[in-house]
């Protein structure tokens, strides 16, 4: 049997990286209605002031600071309304002269001559178009400034962020209606084995339901890249090369599962490394569980190709730290959603191979903790009874009780 001539988790990502550049995504422009979770592909800044007038942040009064700078409950300052801000109409025309004051609606434009809100609980009318103020102002109470939310030439949001609907909305408020974003890679996935079934099937002896391609699509899903198909394959020689030449045709990235490690049926690799014609990247990655990985890439149809492990939570990992990792850093994006978390037990690394271990958190008083979740090869029910999991480096002999690390969340 042939050994694995294994990477490090650094090296094959290196590789990958070096051989698929080609694979750099491409830019389109599309309206804000359809921008969320989307990854912006270049600096946004805003071409205005926001707010564009002074607004007022509550319902109240518009007045000189002169004018209440001695108003109390006991000894009110007393003012002149000469006029009301509605919102919606232009009221820029109105002021504020000494001795006046202005009623302003929240959100409201704040008039020129005054500098300050008083909120109108601390006001009283008192007839023949008068206000009694309690309370005094100083300037720039209750009155956001021009441009004090965000200034003309100012950053809006960056590069490489995927778009929240919270940015949708700044974006809204600053006249942005298109941005340009990244073009999502094309995913085909293709799980292979004789003893797959489809989740809609009862498996007899000897057979399970297919679980990786269901995982790797709805994980690429989440990330943004358009699914091209899903398909499950036999163990024939022929029809895993039709699969992989049908799917090179028409996707940017095709992921394997199963057959990639040295076994009677594990062909994957010769077949990948068939369909590639710049051959096979990596075989063998010092990574446990997930050590059996395949990259490799097609120049003439630009190309990537992944071969993940059968073990459904070592080909998540596995995916999550190589095609994952190799998109964020393409786009400059990087929304891994991260925990930091107390270790409360030993936990052994693999001598010379980067470890994941998946745990689940118990929030404490003080702090998260984290608690290891074992798994045996082809267990199901830990990759969901685990929150996320955490990565001990090649040179690590293992986490200790009370060392703290940093867990990657499911997404």
């Amino acid at each position: 049997m042939k050994l694995l001539t294994v990477d490090k988790v650094s090296e094959a990502r290196r590789k990958l990286k070096e051989c698929c550049g080609a694979l750099m995504p491409g830019n389109e422009s599309i309206g804000l209605a359809d921008a969320a979770g989307r990854i912006l592909a270049s600096d946004i800044f805003s071409k205005e002031n926001i707010p564009p007038y002074r607004r007022s942040i509550m319902d109240g009064y518009a007045v000189r600071t002169a004018d209440v700078g001695a108003a109390g409950d006991m000894i009110p300052s007393m003012l002149k309304v000469s006029g009301e801000v509605i919102l919606g109409f232009d009221s820029t025309g109105i002021s504020v002269d000494p001795g006046c004051c202005v009623y302003v609606p929240t959100g409201g434009y704040v008039p020129d001559g005054a500098d300050a809100v008083v909120m109108v609980e601390y006001c009283e009318p008192f007839g023949n178009g008068m206000l009694a103020v309690s309370k005094s102002a100083s300037p720039g109470e209750n009155v956001v400034q021009v441009g004090e939310d965000i200034a003309e030439g100012d950053l809006l949001l960056p590069k490489g962020r995927k778009l929240r609907p919270q940015d949708i909305g700044v974006l809204a408020a600053a006249g942005v209606s298109s941005v340009p974003v990244v073009i999502p890679w094309k995913v085909t996935v293709i799980s292979t084995g004789d003893e797959l079934v489809s989740p809609d099937e009862t498996p007899g002896p000897g057979r399970i339901r297919d679980i990786n391609t269901y995982t790797i699509a709805a994980r690429s899903a989440s990330e943004g890249f358009s699914i091209v198909r899903m398909i499950s394959v036999k163990d024939d020689e022929d029809a895993i090369e039709r699969a992989l030449e049908t799917a090179k045709a028409d996707s940017d990235v095709v992921v394997m599962s199963g057959g990639s490690s040295q076994g009677k049926k594990d062909m994957s690799a010769d077949l990948i490394g068939k369909a590639a014609d710049s051959g096979i990247i990596t075989h063998g990655i010092a990574a446990k569980p997930g050590k059996p990985t395949i990259t490799a890439y097609d120049s003439a149809s630009n190309t990537m190709f992944i071969g993940l492990p059968g073990h459904p939570a070592a080909a998540l990992m596995v995916y999550e730290q190589l095609l994952i990792h190799l998109w964020h850093d393409f786009t400059g994006c990087d929304d891994d959603i991260t925990v930091k978390a107390r270790v409360n037990t030993n936990i052994p690394a693999a001598p010379g191979r980067m470890t994941f271990q998946l745990v689940r958190l118990i929030s404490g008083e003080d702090e998260t903790e984290a608690v290891p979740v074992f798994a045996r090869s082809g267990m199901i029910s830990p990759m969901s009874s685990s929150d996320g999991y955490f990565v001990m480096s090649e040179n690590t002999e293992g986490i200790r009780p009370g060392d703290r690390v940093t867990v990657y969340l499911w997404r």
